[in-house]
């Protein structure tokens, strides 16, 4: 696993943000062609995109920071450099409020965009995984089993060690997870519910995956990790807005 995948004189590039660039670029034109199919208006989803980019990268880097603010008073000031650090439980967040507020903005309904978003932003995670790989980055525990994974030259993951390979099942569930959502946008019956779904889905496998990764520093609460807390009010948090928006529906249907 290299990074550093290309140098031409002063500019390299780095596989972490390659990868980024492309699952960005998926992203977005996966959105735009089910923005056409489903009606929407394609002109706003490249202003969706950007909204929520800047969103997703203010709640990744603030979670991050809260989760290592005692590191931070100890003096790890190159903690809170903008290169250094992200959590993607704050990305989602901090999207799903640049979504909102776009479409607040735009006066559209924000659930058919949070739909139409939801499955794009599964894929640009998946791609993002690949990214880890490549850094080291969000690496598993040791293991002796025939999948780990060995890195050599990695400035984060241990080196000469196997490893569970958590970046490659992070990226193979994400990828699982964009399908899955596409399957059930044909049949969802409500507006906002492909959005909760992924939610509730993201929730549990990260919850799960958890219990393999190796890389401590990022805190815990009691017996679980950071991430694992956060995702039990994600999951809670998308089961809500399933459920209320069926019965949003099922009143609209009721009142007609």
């Amino acid at each position: 696993m290299k990074n550093e995948l290309l140098k031409i004189g002063p500019f390299t590039i780095y596989g972490y943000g390659l990868m980024i660039a492309i699952g960005i670029l998926a992203a977005y034109v996966m959105a735009e062609k089910r923005a056409k199919k489903n009606g929407l208006q394609e002109d706003l989803v490249f202003g969706l995109i950007i909204w929520c980019l800047f969103g997703g990268f203010a709640g990744a880097k603030v979670l991050y920071v809260i989760t290592q603010f005692k590191d931070i008073l100890e003096g790890g000031m190159d903690i809170i450099k903008l290169a250094n650090g992200f959590v993607v439980y704050g990305g989602i967040i901090g999207g799903t409020l640049g979504g909102f507020l776009f479409c607040k903005y735009k006066k559209v309904d924000f659930l058919k965009y949070f739909d139409l978003a939801m499955p794009s932003v599964a894929l640009a995670q998946a791609f993002g995984r690949i990214g880890c790989l490549l850094a080291g980055c969000c690496y598993g525990k040791e293991t002796h089993a025939w999948y780990g994974i060995t890195f050599h030259t990695s400035d984060l993951a241990p080196n000469g060690v196997k490893l569970v390979p958590t970046q490659i099942i992070s990226s193979g569930l994400d990828f699982l997870l964009c399908g899955a959502l596409l399957l059930f946008a044909r049949r969802k019956k409500a507006d906002g519910q492909v959005g909760a779904l992924y939610l509730m889905l993201y929730s549990i496998g990260r919850f799960i995956l958890e219990y393999y990764r190796g890389d401590l520093i990022r805190g815990s609460v009691g017996e679980l990790s950071t991430s694992q807390f956060i995702a039990i009010f994600l999951f809670v948090a998308g089961a809500a807005v399933f459920a209320a928006c069926g019965m949003r529906k099922q009143k609209q249907t009721t009142e007609i």
